[in-house]
């Protein structure tokens, strides 16, 4: 297949080694190096949606308007800055996409939920950075507003996929411990297993449902104003930065 052929090609690999390394040499692993890409990206994200939150909480306690625009500043510059930084990620997100539908051994839900999933965040990543010059101030465009909203279409339907596999995948655990013999060796050792699957699965189920305020704030699903989204922002992103302190603790 064509898409076989592209996803794998040298070129891909080449390219997606390139933008998780630094300009300098290096004994640190490539994973390494694009945990530490992911985890400065949680960091700045965490001060961005806070910024947006402690903006909203200042305007709604009639704070003068210099209080609030230092926050105002930090929550559309961080945005730009992770916009950028986001550029040329959607390559990334296609070749996932490409390796899921090739497993054998993924169950087919989550099989179907993680290339949708994977395809949702490639589309928006995709979309969001053709407006990323309109953003910038560098070139307008006049199509980048009705862009934008296909990117948090597209971004709303990877996170809504993410949601489905988290919820049939904690219940996929419950089903499983229903048939374990707590009073066998084995069965307490897989009982333990199975409540660290269960809490990874759950902690990521409470991110994504925080990160799907934004995109369905911003698209008019749901009532949302800035103080909600930025707090759900924060959670989220904090979850990210802890996640990704663990990931590279070892």
């Amino acid at each position: 297949m064509v898409v076989d052929a592209l996803a794998y090609h040298p070129t891909v690999a080449h390219y997606l080694r390139y933008v998780a390394t630094t300009g300098t040499k290096s004994l640190v692993s490539v994973p390494v190096l694009r945990f530490r890409r992911i985890g400065r990206d949680k960091l700045l994200r965490t001060l961005q949606y806070f910024s947006r939150f402690y903006a909203w909480y200042l305007y709604r306690t009639n704070n003068p308007a210099s209080d609030i625009a230092p926050f105002e500043a930090i929550k559309k510059q961080f945005a730009l800055t992770r916009k950028a930084l986001r550029l040329g990620k959607f390559v990334e997100h296609f070749k996932a996409a490409a390796v899921a539908v090739d497993s054998k051994s993924m169950d087919p839900v989550v099989k179907y939920c993680a290339v949708g999933r994977q395809l949702g965040y490639a589309t928006y990543l995709s979309l969001d950075a053709i407006t990323y010059l309109d953003t910038a101030g560098i070139r307008p465009m006049e199509s980048a507003k009705r862009l934008q909203q296909e990117a948090y279409r597209a971004w709303f339907t990877g996170i809504s996929f993410n949601i489905i596999s988290g919820v049939y995948q904690i219940y996929q655990l419950r089903m499983r411990e229903q048939g374990i013999d707590i009073n066998e060796g084995e069965g307490v050792v897989e009982c333990k297993k199975i409540e660290k699957e269960r809490a990874s699965a759950s902690i990521q189920l409470i991110s994504d449902l925080c990160d799907l305020t934004v995109p369905a704030a911003t698209l008019g699903y749901a009532n949302l104003d800035d103080g909600i989204v930025g707090l759900a922002g924060t959670l989220s992103s904090l979850i990210g930065v802890w996640a990704t302190w663990k990931k590279t603790a070892a």
